[in-house]
């Protein structure tokens, strides 16, 4: 299987073109305090121990529709809680 230079850029671009989105999204991507407080939130919504900040993070949309509770929304939430 031959890659050629086009399907190099494309890939180039691609994983570019999602880093970039990320960091514009959640520009604390890369800090490592910020990790810690995602895995900590983890940690603790596990133990039924849910922080103070997290809690405020959640948008009173997310709460009063009761039905969006896919795990992509879950951890859009406790991202936007600790990366913003």
């Amino acid at each position: 299987m031959k890659i050629n230079i086009f399907d190099m850029r494309l890939i180039f671009f691609l994983f570019c073109g999602i880093f970039i989105g990320l960091y514009l999204s959640w520009p604390g991507l890369l800090i490592p305090k910020n990790w810690k407080c995602f895995n900590d939130i983890i940690t603790k919504s596990t133990e039924d121990k849910i922080s103070l900040r997290a809690a405020m993070e959640i948008s009173p949309s997310y709460v009063l529709k009761r039905k969006n509770r896919k795990i992509a929304s879950k951890i859009r939430v406790v991202a936007d809680a600790c990366f913003r």
